[in-house]
């Protein structure tokens, strides 16, 4: 196996943040409004793709960051203004990825970075944008918000 090249762990470690903090804000939102969805499915989706890029840290040797966000990602005043943040995020997400695919020809490494940003651009943003639109998982409540991820 060969080494990989810098950019290549910063891809990594970049792509492995950004879906720590997406598991921490979907986490937070079901911790302030229940087990609502979409954040419910999706929550699940990105304990899966962390699970993905795990398995590339181990396959590289690599070490494993832990999750720095828990209590640290922004809070919503509703479910519909979180989904309105989850689209904005996933559409960052898209570019983030593309981004990311830029730093490596390395098969193993671009299947996973494709298919987390096949997730997000063909699953996630759709389910949030139903939801932003008032389908399903719209909610009301109130909660403080703190700072976290922009």
């Amino acid at each position: 196996m060969s080494e990989l090249t810098q950019a290549e762990v910063s891809a990594l470690r970049e792509a492995l943040d950004d879906e720590y903090s997406a598991w921490a804000t979907y986490e937070q939102v079901i911790a302030d409004f229940g087990e609502v969805r979409p954040f419910s499915n999706i929550r699940e989706a990105e304990a899966r793709h962390i699970e993905a890029l795990l398995t590339l840290f181990r396959r590289y040797e690599l070490a494993i960051p832990d999750n720095p966000w828990p209590g640290k990602v922004n809070r919503y005043d509703s479910v519909r203004e979180a989904c309105e943040a989850g689209v904005a995020a996933e559409i960052a997400n898209v570019e983030l990825y593309d981004r990311l695919l830029a730093a490596t020809e390395r098969e193993a490494i671009r299947t996973v970075l494709r298919n987390l940003q096949e997730a997000s651009q063909q699953r996630h943003l759709a389910a949030f944008r139903r939801c932003a639109e008032g389908g399903p998982g719209k909610g009301h409540g109130s909660v403080r918000k703190q700072g976290g991820r922009e």
